[in-house]
């Protein structure tokens, strides 16, 4: 029995997609059951309530060869370090009560960071006390979400534009949500393997946010450019959506830490994954924009 928690999320919900195109038993931790697709809440054992909380976990281990962890995020936490390893600090002891053999987690890459890097180091923090458990543990470390674009889809279709605040010209890694999945997947149904490590799971292609404009540009038969934003800048648009304090902290030291090269060392030494931007962009940001102009 594989347990999978976040199961409607952007990667839960393709993670339990291909284990049950796989064949797999799976149990999913989720809120409400209603969530769920018809055609999977059919297939899978459903336990409803958090993951944060012993007793859910209790009934949901019971019997499981193997968990896929994800904390769900939570901005308005007073501490996003906090917020993870509550939720992590649960699971450890569940682990470990229901000798649950294997684990897969969804992290960030840059472990071993020297400076603080926001919602990465409580990543960080929470592989940390997941390993207290003794448990295989993968740590499946990632840098950008490509899905993270689809929140500017608004902006990219109106202004013809998108912003972050990396260098116009600076390489800068990606990965589409469903190849996370897809390695989740993979580590999930052959439990051959055994010990604690970070498993970089990085998109092949190395383009910089202009490239990345260009690509856009040509898929979506309209102009798209680039524009970079100061973290000053960032910071501001941030406070004046009414972001709390403390988000906008965390996020100004993740971007930082970005900019500065906190997932170069796991770059360097990933193996990429299927997906390239040009077959992102033809396969979720093209369908994705053609949905919202016909709404």
């Amino acid at each position: 029995m594989i347990v999978v928690t976040a199961p409607t999320g952007q990667i839960g919900s393709k993670l339990v997609r291909e284990l049950l195109e796989r064949g797999s038993d799976v149990r999913v931790v989720v809120r409400d059951a209603s969530r769920l697709d018809e055609d999977v809440r059919n297939r899978v054992e459903a336990v409803e309530g958090s993951h944060g909380d012993s007793a859910v976990l209790d009934e949901a281990l019971a019997g499981a060869d193997a968990l896929f962890w994800l904390v769900p995020p939570n901005p308005g936490a007073p501490s996003t370090r906090e917020h993870y390893l509550a939720f992590a600090r649960v699971a450890s002891q569940a682990i470990v009560r229901h000798k649950v053999g294997h684990v897969v987690g969804v992290s960030s890459a840059g472990h071993g960071w020297p400076k603080p890097a926001g919602v990465l180091s409580s990543a960080f923090a929470m592989d940390a006390e997941l390993r207290t458990c003794g448990a295989a543990y993968r740590a499946l470390s990632m840098p950008f979400y490509l899905e993270n674009l689809l929140r500017q889809l608004d902006g990219i279709l109106s202004r013809g534009s998108f912003a972050l605040t990396g260098a116009a010209d600076a390489p800068m890694p990606t990965v589409a949500t469903r190849d996370i999945a897809h390695t989740a997947a993979d580590l999930l149904t052959d439990l051959s393997w055994s010990g604690q490590d970070d498993l970089p799971v990085f998109g092949p292609d190395h383009l910089s946010p202009d490239q990345l404009a260009g690509v856009m540009s040509e898929e979506l038969g309209r102009p798209v450019a680039y524009q970079r934003l100061t973290i000053d800048e960032y910071a501001g648009m941030l406070r004046s959506a009414g972001a709390p304090e403390q988000q906008v902290i965390e996020s100004i030291q993740t971007f930082t830490a970005a900019d500065e090269g906190i997932y170069d060392a796991d770059w360097a030494r990933a193996v990429p994954t299927a997906t390239d931007f040009r077959t992102w962009c033809r396969e979720v940001l093209v369908p994705a924009a053609s949905a919202r102009a016909a709404a």
